[in-house]
């Protein structure tokens, strides 16, 4: 062999002897979820409306809202004015509307800006509760909330910094409150 040819060889060597661990590392893979794909929803709908019904055969839940869009690597559901029923057993039906909220995989809803909780008590009466964020676990009916809230009853108005609040029992745990104003009605 001459001179040149062993040259050649050399260099080949040199070059796939430098090259050679970048052939046997492991590629990192990229978990799907943090990928481009995991931010196209699975499917979409445009005025949907859809009713669950518990394993009694009575109405759970039932949702309305102008667009939902369900993406299933990330584990959440997004609805753009979302109209949400929830209905228990053992007290009247509560009515959320907001301008946006998700649905998670866990069963926890959570509604941000112009959110408005509507329910009615016991002997009828309709009580609100506005604020920007609630948050309702649908497994054991709670409701909950770090922002300004403002409840209105019949004869009541109660401002606080969050609640709490048990959507069938409807008691309710005040933060941090702000102010109560009462105003008893003239009933004969």
């Amino acid at each position: 062999m001459n001179r040149v040819t062993i040259c050649i060889a050399l260099l080949f060597l040199l070059a796939l002897g430098l090259s050679l661990p970048d052939w046997l590392a492991e590629e990192d893979i990229i978990p799907k979820s943090q990928t481009e794909e995991a931010w196209v929803p699975n499917y979409q709908a445009r005025t949907m409306r859809s009713t669950v019904y518990n394993k009694d055969g009575k109405i759970n839940h039932q949702v309305f809202a102008q667009k939902m869009e369900h993406f299933d690597l990330l584990g959440f559901t997004l609805f753009k004015f979302p109209e949400y029923s929830l209905y228990s057993p053992t007290a009247t039906p509560w009515k959320i509307n907001a301008n946006e909220g998700t649905l998670y995989d866990d069963q926890r809803l959570q509604f941000e800006t112009d959110v408005v909780v509507t329910g009615q008590t016991d002997d009828g009466l309709q009580q609100t509760v506005s604020t920007n964020f609630v948050e309702i676990n649908l497994s054991d009916k709670t409701m909950t909330s770090d922002q300004y809230v403002k409840i209105v009853g019949s004869n009541y108005v109660i401002n606080s910094n969050g609640f709490k609040a048990n959507l069938e029992t409807q008691q309710y745990e005040l933060l941090d409150h702000v102010k109560t104003v009462f105003q008893p009605s003239t009933r004969h």
